[in-house]
């Protein structure tokens, strides 16, 4: 088991492994961190030397809003910027057919259990988009549904953007912290819904820039076109 992700990883064995396993699981968890860092640099030079690509990096809990998120930007953008998406799931490609009836190419990431994504998953992805397009302008990747493991690897992504939907409580940075501490966006999802819960934009944004100070904090409600405009300009942020 995986200490800083709880997702099953390789374990150590013999006669040191019985004497000292915990010692020897943080050793094998750190190798596997600096082999998928070293695929998450490939990735990114992947990116930009076969695709041209900018890669974005999606993360929030299970329903937070992503897809919803990611047909909008689509649909938004249609002839003006190209768009791949990598779509990660435990199971399933229920959330890549969403996709890929909004005409970009779409490559499906099964993960068979594991809580994440990883860079050699995410590197296979690549390589088809690859095989497929020869330029996109962006390569979105939706994470696992998680707050937890994701945010502890580096998949290749030029930029990392969390979000957070309204129903999940306005207390999630301070109890996730890494996950907006790694990030460079955070999208405050479903903000339609801020009627029916006690949710706080002062405490969500006061807590966020309290761990990130340099956070982009941008509240929107994708399902209805709200706010969508400063996450599009975002965007063109990234292209010169």
């Amino acid at each position: 088991m995986c200490e800083q992700c709880g997702c099953q990883s390789p374990q150590p064995g013999g006669k040191a492994a019985e004497k000292n396993p915990k010692t020897m699981l943080l050793e094998v968890n750190r190798r596997l961190l600096a082999a998928n860092d070293k695929q998450a640099a490939a990735n990114r030079r992947l990116a930009e030397e076969k695709l041209g690509a900018v890669v974005i990096n999606l993360i929030s809990s299970p329903g937070g809003g992503k897809t919803t998120l990611l047909a909008a930007t689509i649909d938004r953008l249609a002839g003006r910027r190209k768009i791949g998406v990598l779509e990660g799931d435990i199971e399933t490609e229920r959330d890549a057919e969403r996709l890929r009836a909004h005409g970009i190419p779409v490559v499906a990431l099964t993960t068979g259990g594991a809580c994440h994504l990883d860079a050699p998953l995410v590197n296979r992805g690549l390589q088809q988009l690859a095989a497929k397009e020869d330029r996109l302008d962006l390569v979105f990747i939706e994470n696992v549904g998680n707050l937890v493991c994701p945010a502890t690897f580096d998949l290749g992504e030029h930029y990392r953007v969390v979000l957070l939907s309204v129903p999940e409580g306005s207390d999630k940075p301070a109890k996730y912290p890494r996950a907006f501490l790694t990030s460079q966006v955070f999208l405050v999802s479903k903000t339609d819904l801020l009627p029916h819960f006690d949710f706080s934009l002062d405490e969500v944004r006061q807590d966020a820039l309290g761990i990130n100070p340099d956070l982009k904090i941008l509240p929107l409600a994708a399902k209805d076109g709200v706010g969508l405009d400063a996450w599009l300009a975002w965007l063109e942020t990234l292209f010169p």
